[in-house]
């Protein structure tokens, strides 16, 4: 296989959900196929794929099969198991790849990593047991969050500490029926609760030939742990947007990344930046880019791991991005009468609760 892939070829993603969906739209504008492997029936990206396989990611005659039917594979959630990809790979090239989805899965390796590469965090600790969770509150102050070290998110796998009294408490509801790792693996760490004044997001693309482009800095708004809206741009100073996109930079550079990355950070009231965490994949504060850009972030993943010039991202409107979650999805009336407003659905067929379903970008003009 060449390092280039053209029109025509098949593109692998594994997973089958919204961001899935979104990914295959993209790559069929490029002329691509696309084959969807994902273990649920009638997913929102097998709605619109080309092909699609339904099945366990540890079936791994099934995996053969689909490796041996794609050109290139990449994914559109970073909780694959690593023995899927690992068995993917053997066959044909993972964009981005194994390296940058194994730092993601693990936050105690993620926390490491930027360190490594110069960023701040919040102060944390990794903790393997009760008594590391306690050791820890010498080093990182209450209140804290104690997050499960892999598989969390939308604020799943985390609990709020508000004092050192509550470790006991916190650490068997967290590992209620867990299957706890090996000691030299932390299966949790314990974060220190950062003051900030916003919360952003930096996407940064980079391509075979180690060119990157990012696209700006945009703020986001959670409710209940899941994002409510996100605002292009950020408002933030020119030196904190500098800063930001440095940062996600030197994450796709360190991580030799082929495709993209999304790098959310915490601004303080003095300007700093920390770093929250990252996903080496399409992300929800990523949508806007669909509507307010002159190329996307689902079009700058295929870009990428096509092997295709990336595009430039530059922002031709402002924008406000609102997720639909649960049965918002079923009030839209107002959302289509707005000339402004660009509605998605994902084609979930149940709307539970916090899922979600869909999200709505309103643009506007430059000057406002």
């Amino acid at each position: 296989m060449t390092e280039r892939i053209d029109a025509g070829g098949t593109i692998g993603i594994l997973g089958g959900g919204q961001l899935g969906r979104l990914l295959a739209l993209a790559a069929a504008k490029l002329g691509y196929n696309t084959h969807v492997f994902c273990p649920e029936h009638a997913c929102p990206a097998s709605l619109v794929s080309t092909h699609t396989t339904c099945a366990a990611y540890d079936d791994f005659e099934a995996l053969d099969a689909f490796a041996h039917q794609i050109d290139v594979a990449t994914f559109e959630f970073e909780n694959v198991p690593s023995e899927t990809v690992a068995r993917i790979a053997g066959s044909v090239q993972v964009r981005p790849s194994w390296t940058a989805l194994e730092i993601a899965q693990d936050r105690a390796k993620e926390k490491a990593f930027f360190a490594d590469i110069g960023a701040a965090t919040a102060p944390w600790r990794p903790v393997h047991s009760l008594e590391d969770l306690i050791a820890a509150f010498t080093a990182v102050d209450t209140p804290a969050i104690l997050k499960t070290a892999r598989l969390g998110y939308d604020g799943k796998g985390q609990i709020l500490i508000d004092n050192p009294e509550e470790a006991e408490a916190a650490w068997s509801e967290i590992t209620s029926g867990q299957n706890l790792e090996s000691a030299m693996v932390p299966f949790a760490v314990l974060e220190g609760f950062v003051k900030f004044t916003s919360e952003i997001s930096v996407i940064a693309a980079r391509g075979l030939d180690g060119h990157t482009q990012c696209f700006e800095p945009v703020e986001n708004v959670h409710k209940k742990h899941i994002l409510h809206t996100t605002t292009a741009p950020a408002n933030i100073s020119p030196t904190t947007a500098k800063t930001a996109i440095g940062i996600a930079e030197r994450a796709a550079e360190a991580l030799d990344l082929v495709g993209i990355v999304a790098v959310e950070m915490f601004v303080t009231s003095y300007g700093g930046v920390l770093v929250n965490e990252m996903a080496p994949r399409p992300h929800n504060s990523g949508h806007w880019t669909l509507d307010a850009c002159q190329t996307d972030q689902f079009t700058q993943l295929i870009r990428a791991i096509c092997g295709l010039p990336l595009a430039e991202p530059l922002r031709h409107s402002n924008a406000v991005m609102t997720n639909l979650l649960g049965d918002e999805i079923s009030n839209l009336e107002a959302f289509h009468a707005d000339p402004a407003c660009h509605v998605y659905v994902y084609g979930k067929t149940e709307p539970r609760p916090g899922r979600k379903m869909g999200h709505v970008t309103r643009l506007s003009s430059l000057t406002n």
